[in-house]
């Protein structure tokens, strides 16, 4: 991840040296469990519901998320990998300095979340849904977000670069200052006065254009 092209620098999550020889397994998860300094990798994690748990200094590697609800989740420090997280119950997590690379995120639930420093590189997350999620500091790079839900968001300092938002809905959330010019937005469910201020290409300002009630002659 490089910051030359960004007008901010992610704080990357940091681990303790060695972490991957702390190699465990989470069999079941209870409500205010903490889990600290861990390396999971090549296993099922499934039918587990349990509120405010935290995960901190977290690797996740190869690991399928099955049936889980997670509600007022807390993580610090995490990473994901080639993880599987379509369609888990993450509603009103606290998400710091944390990354999801090349994972599936189908209809995870992240209502009501709230990310910093969170970098999302090359993942599948149709229908992901984001209502009412508080953003600062968010990068999400070549990933597929087609029919998300971001309605009633707070996106500060958030970064969509080649990535596929194609009939998502952003309704009530203001994309003044946010960058779309890289990404597929055929079909984005906006008003007139989410897109003020948005940063888009050529192309995509003739599409907006229809929002403005504006009729381009060629």
């Amino acid at each position: 991840m490089s910051s030359t092209q960004d007008e901010f620098k992610l704080i990357r999550p940091k681990f303790i040296n060695g972490i991957e020889n702390m190699s465990t397994k989470i069999n079941e998860i209870e409500d205010e469990d903490k889990f600290e300094h861990i390396y999971i990798s090549d296993c099922i994690i499934e039918n587990q519901i349990a509120y405010q748990v935290s995960f901190e200094g977290a690797v996740f590697k190869n690991v399928s998320f099955y049936d889980v609800a997670l509600e007022s989740l807390e993580l610090t420090n995490v990473r994901f990998e080639n993880c599987d997280l379509s369609n888990v119950d993450f509603k009103g997590a606290i998400i710091h300095r944390t990354e999801f690379i090349n994972c599936k995120l189908m209809g995870i639930n992240l209502s009501n979340a709230t990310f910093q420093n969170v970098y999302v590189k090359q993942c599948k997350g149709e229908f992901a849904f984001m209502r009412f999620i508080q953003m600062k500091k968010v990068i999400f790079k070549d990933s597929l977000l087609e029919n998300s839900d971001f309605q009633n968001s707070t996106l500060s300092k958030t970064k969509f670069y080649n990535c596929n938002l194609q009939s998502s809905q952003m309704s009530g959330t203001s994309l003044s200052g946010i960058d779309l010019s890289t990404s597929i937005v055929e079909g984005l469910g906006v008003r007139q006065q989410d897109i003020k201020g948005a940063i888009v290409s050529p192309m995509q300002a003739v599409d907006f254009s229809k929002l403005l009630g504006l009729v381009i002659k060629s």
